[in-house]
């Protein structure tokens, strides 16, 4: 049998609100662009319901990453949700990360 997988996806406040934030400030400029961003977050969270540690894990373990581009998505796993803690954008200071909860 594979892997038990988790039944749903969380967003901590923080991550929302970063989503928020990106989303709001893509959809100023470019309202196409705004839903391009959001449907690559949502494919990218989508997979990682499929395969939650499909993601390598981060020097703050037990978080991990995954790729929606340009964006990463830091994510960490209970044993029924996968929580997704903070997003950046690749190119931002890695110092930038959110912490480990």
């Amino acid at each position: 049998m594979g892997e038990a997988r988790p039944v749903r996806l969380r967003y901590t406040p923080e991550a929302a609100n970063e989503i928020e934030r990106i989303l709001d400030g893509i959809s100023k400029k470019s309202p196409s662009g705004g839903r391009r961003v959001l449907a690559r977050l949502q494919a990218a969270t989508d997979r990682l319901l499929d395969q939650p540690r499909s993601g390598p894990p981060t020097d703050l373990r037990p978080m991990r990453r995954t790729l929606a581009r340009p964006y990463l998505i830091f994510y960490t796993l209970t044993e029924d949700e996968v929580v997704v803690v903070g997003v950046r954008q690749g190119a931002r200071d890695p110092a930038t990360m959110p912490d480990a909860p």
